[in-house]
Parts: C-alpha cells; sequence; structure tokens
C-alpha cells in the first residue's frame, strides 16, 4: 500500500480514536466540579476514573482475541458506538453511582478501540514502517488529549451549558468517524469459528476487581492490616491462579499463556504495566491539583497541563520517525523510561505554591517519557510474534498498561485521601478548626480564606507524594526496558508471521481467507461494508 491508501484506510481509525479520546479528556477538569454538585467524596472521584480503567482492562484482551478471529472493522464500529453510548448515558447522571456505572460502558469500549487501533495498524504496515504511523496515532491521541480538557473547561465554565455537556460532545464527532469507518477502511476478513473464553474472562474480572476494591478501601473502611484484606488479597490470588489454569486449558484464551515464552513480551509486560502504573496514578489527579490546591478555573487547569502534552506530540512523532529512517528503537525506549522517572521523582517536589514555569518543565520530562515509550513498546512486540496472534499479544501490552494504570490510579488515590484527611486535620487543628471528616471534595471557591489556604497546601503537599512514589514504579519499567533485546524491525507485514519458532500460518480452505499483506485485493477486500 502507499502512503496515502494507508492514510486513507487510517483516516476513520484515527478519528475514532480521536473520539475515545477526547470524550475521555473532556471530562478531566470537569471531574472535580462534577463530584462536588453530585457530593461524592475523594474515593468517589478515584472510582470514577478506576471503574473506566477497569472496564478498559478487562475488556482489552477479549476485543484483541476477537480481532483475530473475526472482522477488525466491525468491531470497532461496534467498540465505538458502545463507548458513545456509555458517554450518552454518563450525562444523564443523577448521583455518583449511575455516574460510575456508566463509565464503565464507556471504558468496555474504549477497551475495544485501544486494542483494535493498534491490531489494524499492524495487519497493514510492515514493522520497519510502523514508527512513522505510531507517531500519527501518538498526535491523535495527543491532541484528543489537549483538546479535551481545554474544551471540558470552557464546558463547565460556560453556565448555559453545564460539565453534562462533557458528555454530549462527542457524539457528532462518533457519527461522523463512523461514516468515514465505513468508507474508507477495508480489512482483509477472516472466517474462524470465533469462540470466546467467557470464564477467563470472567476470572480475570473478578480478580482483578477484588484487588481494586481492596486497595480503594483498606485504611478507610477497614485496616490495611486485618481479616478483611487478607479475605481480599488471598481471593484475588485464587482467581489470578484459577485464571491461568483456565487459560492453559482453554482453545482460544483470552491471554494465550505460550505468549510469555516470547521474552521481548514478558518483559515489554512488565514495563507497560510501571509505566501504566506510574503514568495514570500520579497524572490523573492533575486537574484536582491545579483547581485545589492552586485555586484555578476548569479552563485554565487545561491549560496548565500543555507542557505534557506537547512533550508527549513531540516525542512521539520525532522517535516514531526516526525509528522508521534507521530501525533503531531500544535507544528511544532507554531515554524515554529516563525522562520518565526524572519527570515523576522532580514532581514528588511540588507544593499548592510552586513556581508554573519549574512545573512546566517537570511536566514536559513526563510527556517525553511517556511518548517515546508507550507506543514503541508495543511495536517492540509485534515485531516478534506471528501475524495470526498480533490481535492477542497487541491487546495483552494494552491489558497491562491498563491494569497498572487502574491499580496506580486506585492505590495512589487511597494515598491521596489519606494523607489529605491528615494534613488538613493537622492544619486546622492549628486553626482551632475541628476537620468535618466526611471525605467529600471541598469547594475552595466557597470557604473562608484561612480554611481555603489549608486545603491547597492539603491538597499541593498530597500531591507531590503521589509522584514520590510513582517514580519509582516507573524506574522498574527503565529496568525492565534495559533487559529487553533488540530485534531488527521487519521490513514486511508478512515477515512477522515467522518471527516466532515453529509458527505456522492459519491454513486455507474452503470458505476461510489467509489474512496475510500479500493477499490479492479480490479475495480478502471486504466489500460487502463489514
Amino acid at each position: 500500500m502507499t502512503h496515502r491508501q494507508i492514510m486513507e484506510a487510517l483516516s476513520g481509525l484515527l478519528l475514532g480514536l480521536f473520539v475515545a479520546i477526547l470524550s475521555s479528556t473532556v471530562v478531566s477538569n470537569a471531574l472535580p466540579r462534577i463530584i462536588t454538585d453530585l457530593d461524592g467524596s475523594q474515593s468517589a472521584y478515584t472510582w470514577v476514573v478506576t471503574s473506566t480503567l477497569l472496564a478498559t482492562t478487562i475488556s482489552t484482551p477479549i476485543w484483541g482475541k476477537l480481532a483475530d478471529l473475526t472482522s477488525k472493522k466491525i468491531l470497532v464500529q461496534a467498540s465505538l458506538l458502545v463507548f458513545i453510548a456509555g458517554s450518552a448515558a454518563a450525562g444523564l447522571s443523577q448521583n455518583v453511582g449511575m455516574l460510575i456505572t456508566f463509565r464503565v460502558v464507556q471504558g468496555l469500549g474504549a477497551g475495544g478501540l485501544t486494542a483494535l487501533a493498534q491490531v489494524i495498524l499492524a495487519s497493514i504496515i510492515p514493522p520497519r514502517e510502523r514508527g512513522r504511523y505510531n507517531g500519527y496515532l501518538g498526535a491523535v491521541m495527543a491532541l484528543g488529549t489537549i483538546g479535551g480538557p481545554l474544551l471540558g473547561g470552557v464546558i463547565v465554565d460556560t453556565s448555559w451549558l453545564g460539565w453534562r455537556w462533557c458528555f454530549y460532545v462527542g457524539v457528532p464527532f462518533a457519527a461522523a468517524a463512523l461514516i468515514v469507518l465505513q468508507r474508507t477502511l477495508h480489512l482483509p476478513l477472516v472466517t474462524r469459528v470465533v469462540k470466546v473464553d467467557y470464564l477467563g474472562a470472567a476470572l480475570v474480572a473478578g480478580s482483578v476487581s477484588l484487588l481494586l476494591i481492596w486497595v480503594s478501601l483498606a485504611g478507610d473502611n477497614f485496616a490495611w492490616w486485618s481479616g478483611q484484606t487478607a479475605a481480599m488479597v488471598l481471593g484475588a490470588l485464587v482467581l489470578a491462579v484459577l485464571f491461568v489454569f483456565v487459560e492453559l486449558r482453554a482453545t482460544e484464551p483470552i491471554i494465550p499463556m505460550h505468549l510469555f515464552r516470547n521474552g521481548t513480551l514478558t518483559l515489554s509486560v512488565v514495563a507497560s504495566l510501571a509505566v501504566g502504573t506510574a503514568m495514570f496514578g500520579g497524572t490523573v489527579f492533575l486537574s484536582q491539583y491545579f483547581q485545589i490546591a492552586r485555586g484555578d478555573s476548569p479552563t485554565r487547569a487545561g491549560v496548565m497541563t500543555l507542557p505534557m502534552i506537547i512533550g508527549l506530540v513531540a516525542s512521539s512523532t520525532i522517535v516514531g520517525r526516526l525509528i522508521s529512517a534507521y530501525g533503531k528503537w531500544k535507544r528511544y525506549l532507554i531515554v524515554g523510561g529516563i525522562l520518565l522517572v526524572i519527570g515523576l521523582a522532580l514532581m514528588g517536589t511540588v507544593r499548592a505554591h510552586t513556581a508554573y514555569g519549574v512545573l512546566a518543565v517537570y511536566m514536559f520530562l513526563i510527556g517525553c517519557g511517556v511518548g517515546m515509550t508507550m507506543q514503541n513498546l508495543v511495536l517492540a512486540v509485534q515485531n516478534t510474534v506471528p501475524l495470526k496472534e498480533l490481535g492477542a499479544a497487541s491487546s495483552v501490552v494494552a491489558f497491562f498498561r491498563t491494569l497498572g494504570g487502574a491499580v496506580g490510579v486506585s492505590a495512589l488515590g487511597a494515598v491521596l485521601a489519606s494523607k489529605v484527611t491528615d494534613y488538613m486535620t493537622d492544619g486546622l487543628a492549628k486553626l482551632g478548626v475541628k476537620a468535618s471528616g466526611d471525605g467529600s471534595l471541598p469547594d475552595i471557591r466557597s470557604l473562608p480564606a484561612p480554611i481555603a489556604a489549608v486545603v491547597e497546601d492539603s491538597y499541593g503537599h498530597a500531591t507531590g507524594v503521589i509522584f514520590i512514589i510513582a517514580a519509582p514504579i516507573a524506574l522498574v519499567a527503565l529496568i525492565a526496558i534495559l533487559f529487553i533485546r533488540e530485534v531488527p524491525l521487519r521490513m514486511a507485514v508478512e515477515e512477522t508471521a515467522g518471527a516466532v519458532e515453529g509458527a505456522t500460518a492459519p491454513p486455507v480452505g474452503p470458505g476461510s481467507v489467509k489474512e496475510a499483506a500479500g493477499a490479492p485485493a479480490a479475495d480478502t477486500t471486504d466489500r460487502s461494508g463489514s
């Protein structure tokens, strides 16, 4: 395919991905106001984010497996519809419980878009050229990440709109994405019998959910060292062991265990887990920091995070082109890991009144680190797995990244809530005021000046603490990256099929089509719209 043909094929996919990113990030700066309006607590704030990440985590490997078994085009359209349905329903929420429920639906759709974007990209573009197009992917993600918070801030600050429009705004973009996908995305068809491992999906969902519920409730509803802790942790471990047992015997496992014999995939999974934990866990509370610790409006809070997004856009685009030009990728992963660790460690020094110029530099370093590592870890894996398992392998990396994000947001959110309570209790005691202890997010605009100052200092200091915790987690990612062996990027899509010893192509028989880059267009192109 020529560059123009590839861009035409990817246009609808990139637009769909933009919708997903926009619909997620448009809420970020509105969330403090939303939780305040719905009388939610810090724990509710955390769960509004965690619920989406958890649903994304659980559904990503399912979408990835389905991508190896059936039409990728139908799947990406379905995931887009699910995502938008969840977004529109979330706008009707009357309480935090409803909001969290519909955010789960959003996460199910986001899991499909996350997995399928990488799989479709890999199915039509050789690994050597993929870095260039990963740059486009990163740029679109960054554009949605930049535009979302800014748009969300404007919507919240506009009295005749209100925060509910943050969930409705993506609907027209989604309609356009569906039309463009239908007209431009033509992929090879696969007619294998679909058999989804629902038992495996249920077990992994139960294990991850139990772990996150424990992290969220421990230290508040019960002690970290308690009978409830023992029951939840052991329960999560038992379900995880059962999941592995089921996957080893499943005909079409959600996560094929044999993939972990691939050293590149295993190390990339470790790195992605750590990057997700540090990135999501550290940065998801930045909007809250700017609005509560610094008293900024939602719109201004969106502008404040631009340095991090600029770093992500610049690094992912430039590094993608360099990888395509020279075929070397590990050096950029190492540099990205180093920048991420340094940026997070420096953010650990922030307080409520830290100079913004200093914050901008720290956030830019974090953005560069994420831009150099996140997409290229997937590229490294895709270069070493057979073509028929491209969807499963790509989704495994995305699964552990979003799992790390869900755990990071939940765990660091619990730390943030605990530290804020401690600092506010001490600060208010000095003023002779007793803390309310209800855990609700404060409306900084309505507080008396002395109390507002205590609240700002508490949230500023607590935010620094969670970045201090995130930095060593990112160090784990850097260590894993150092041990990944650099394999030269292959020059053709079909060469990937032979990257693993013993890999064989799927049989071609009556009623089936071999999904390979070199198959004739007349035999493989879906001209019926599916």
